[in-house]
């Protein structure tokens, strides 16, 4: 049972549509930037394309800065088939790549030049040809949306079912898109309607999501073996998807049809699609759900001991829907999830008033109790809706609530402070007072009850304030809008790792428990602080649930904290630490596809790990690998982590990537802690949805640079160097 108060707000659907969308984004801006060329080039050429006589004179080898050979201008500049036959004849390949990793049939395709994609073809390109992330020819004018040129490659032979690097088929990129000719001409051609994705996600699942009731219907067309209730890795359904996004007509069509859809199915966290509908305070695909499905969902409860009714009261934007709920008489007002709290408790925990206000006309028991289920086991924690109020700083609803309950009507006495010393809660609340100074603005509403941990962890800890200016925090701050080379991150993971080795060597060693890229500060020159104290306690602590209970963020969590199966020590600091430093190598949040829930249980019940790419040297992934070891008498002291970091910060010039192969393909190292490929059944990793484009992306930047200086000689090592400097460095191994 999941604890209802640490429910994510964010869902994976969320993180996956952004990260899918931003993708392939990325793709289309390369696609784009091949064919902007300087003015002066762009007439030069359109002049030498433009007469066989000027044709002629032009030099074959001829290159741009962006590597694109004649071939690929010629798709650029408006050549012709003759043209094309012409330039082949004369020795030009057609599998070279730009530096941006194209062949020119990815870019005719991209134009939907049937005429060069027709003589390139004939001329020896290779329609199976592979570009940046993994993509063919195909790929390419199914994102663009082509039909012309897409018909063409099938009918070249292009794999219909052909995965990209993110193991999205041609079919997947059209459903996602609302392409419909494209798909109808996909499967023509005998795609796959059950083709899985990095997450296991179906191209039903991207229509559903996306609300595209036209490749919907295509996708479950007569004939179609289209699996309704194929599961994603989070078992969700594309129903769930639907409901989700409250795209009602596709929810009808679905269950209106003769597709033997399961409405009441469940995805790893509980969740009916009436509970994402609810949640998303989708009404009409509610109502939809209701009228089509019946009420079986309305009592299933997820793990975090909500129903639908719950659901809708954590939404409380909607009070006509909870109205709805409560008119199907499927259950009471008063129901309990198992945790013991109500509708009227997810209310008064959000915020909503007008709907707190509700329930208690409607007949809604205020004196039931819920019990906090990350209290020790034996440990009684009965809270009301009241005390669940007064936590989040909602003065009005405690004021409110007052204004329903007596003291004299309560012998449970629920209006007693926290202390047990008697007296009745007081408004404004702690954190309500904080509010009330912040109101408007609303980052900080956000972040209050962040604040009030830290100030009382800096009190407990009783260590000295020190004045900052710094300029954002590690790493996705957008202050922090620029590359940041090597040396500069090992400059930054070097002062973390001090940082946390000064806090595990004091007299009374200290536990950070929240270390992750949020609490790691920079300042404005480049190093490094560690913050946000509000979860750290002392190794020896008196305190019995200090070490028992889960703290700060899951993503970043170590599997013995999470599992509690175990008191945990220092080395619960290094998981974390080996989890940062990845994502500061990477750019990548770890395991950004997931909850953070689901990701610390990826990590602890099935050993995986982020993916090491080819972009970590040798040294640091090995240090990777151990700082994330499942067993934390295996991982190293940071006391060892500094030492070695600063050898490779002595050594910079001389890192070498830690995995690539002589295929040419990139996959993560080989490790039993890291996820390979796609891992086991239903358990694949999906923050290369960027990462594999830049990896893949590598390799053609290596294979374009080996070729260009093969052509000018190459450059000697003395000038290499010179062409690497970086700033002095200190004795500590840090930047003068």
């Amino acid at each position: 049972m999941g604890n209802y108060k640490s429910r994510p707000s964010q869902t994976c659907t969320d993180e996956w549509k952004k990260k899918v969308g931003e993708s392939y984004s990325v793709i289309i801006e390369k696609l784009d930037d091949d064919f902007q060329l300087k003015d002066s080039e762009l007439v030069d050429l359109k002049l030498a394309f433009s007469s066989d006589e000027a044709f002629q004179k032009v030099n074959v080898s001829y290159r741009t800065e962006k590597g694109l050979s004649l071939l690929h201008l010629c798709c650029v500049c408006g050549g012709n088939k003759a043209h094309m036959r012409t330039l082949i004849l004369k020795g030009l390949r057609p599998s070279r790549l730009t530096r941006n990793g194209f062949t020119a049939l990815h870019l005719a395709a991209y134009k939907d030049n049937a005429e060069l994609v027709t003589a390139l073809l004939h001329g020896g390109s290779d329609v199976q040809q592979l570009g940046y992330g993994a993509l063919t020819a195909l790929h390419v004018a199914t994102l663009a949306g082509h039909h012309e040129a897409a018909d063409i490659l099938l009918q070249h032979g292009a794999y219909v079912n052909v995965q990209d690097a993110v193991f999205f088929t041609p079919l997947h990129i059209a459903s996602y898109n609302d392409h419909e000719q494209v798909t109808k001409l996909l499967l023509k051609f005998g795609a796959d309607v059950n083709a899985s994705g990095e997450v296991g996600d179906r191209p039903l699942h991207l229509a559903a999501a996306k609300g595209f009731l036209g490749i919907v219907k295509l996708l479950m067309s007569e004939g179609s073996k289209t699996n309704v209730n194929a599961q994603d890795n989070e078992d969700h359904v594309p129903l769930h998807f639907c409901a989700r996004f409250g795209h009602h007509e596709v929810v009808r069509f679905l269950l209106q049809g003769s597709f033997d859809v399961q409405p009441h199915s469940v995805n790893i966290y509980g969740d009916t699609p009436l509970h994402l509908a609810c949640y998303n305070g989708k009404f009409t695909a509610v109502k939809e759900l209701i009228q089509y499905s019946g009420t079986d969902s309305l009592s299933k409860e997820n793990i975090f001991s909500e129903t639908a009714l719950h659901s809708a009261c954590t939404y409380g934007k909607d009070l006509e829907m909870v109205k709805f709920l409560l008119s199907q008489n499927a259950m009471s007002i008063n129901y309990q999830g198992r945790d013991g709290h109500t509708a009227l408790h997810s209310a008064c925990f959000h915020g909503h008033i007008r709907l707190v206000q509700f329930l208690l006309d409607s007949g809604a028991d205020m004196n039931l109790v819920a019990c906090d289920p990350s209290r020790s086991s034996g440990e009684k924690d009965e809270q009301t809706c009241l005390m669940w109020a007064y936590e989040k700083g909602h003065d009005a609803i405690v004021t409110l609530l007052k204004h329903y309950k007596r003291p004299d009507d309560s012998p449970c006495n629920e209006y007693s402070q926290p202390g047990g010393d008697g007296s009745y809660v007081s408004v404004p609340s702690p954190l309500g007072k904080i509010k009330s100074m912040t109101k408007g603005t609303e980052l900080l509403i956000i972040t209050l009850g962040v604040f009030c941990c830290e100030i009382g962890g800096w009190c407990k800890l009783q260590m000295r304030v020190i004045d900052l200016v710094l300029s954002g925090c590690c790493f996705n701050d957008v202050s922090m809008d620029r590359l940041i080379d090597l040396q500069s991150k090992l400059i930054i993971a070097i002062d973390v790792a001090k940082g946390m080795e000064y806090l595990h060597n004091l007299t009374q060693p200290i536990i950070h428990r929240d270390l992750n890229s949020h609490n790691i500060l920079l300042y404005e020159d480049g190093h490094a602080v560690v913050a946000d104290f509000g979860e750290s306690r002392f190794l020896q602590s008196v305190e019995e649930d200090n070490m028992t209970k889960q703290p700060g963020n899951l993503r970043w969590m170590a599997p013995e904290v999470f599992t509690q199966c175990t008191r945990y020590s220092v080395k619960a600091d290094m998981f974390s630490y080996a989890l940062c430093l990845w994502e500061l190598l990477t750019g990548e949040i770890p395991f950004a596809h997931l909850k953070p829930a689901a990701a610390a249980a990826d990590m602890a019940y099935h050993h995986i790990r982020p993916p090491i790419g080819y972009s970590i040297p040798k040294p640091i992934s090995a240090l990777l690998m151990r700082g994330w070891n499942s067993c934390p008498e295996d991982r190293p002291e940071f006391s060892e982590v500094v030492s070695s970091l600063e050898e490779c910060l002595c050594n910079v010039e001389l890192m070498s990537p830690a995995s690539s192969n002589s295929s040419g393909s990139l996959s993560p190292s080989s490790s039993s802690d890291c996820l390979l490929g796609r891992g086991g059944p239903g358990r694949s990793h999906v923050a290369a949805l960027r990462s594999r484009f830049e990896l893949e992306y590598a390799l053609n930047t290596r294979a374009y640079a080996f070729w260009t200086q093969r052509a000018s000689g190459g450059l000697s090592l003395e000038e290499l160097r010179r062409s690497m400097q970086f700033s002095p460095i200190d004795r500590n191994g840090l930047c003068a």
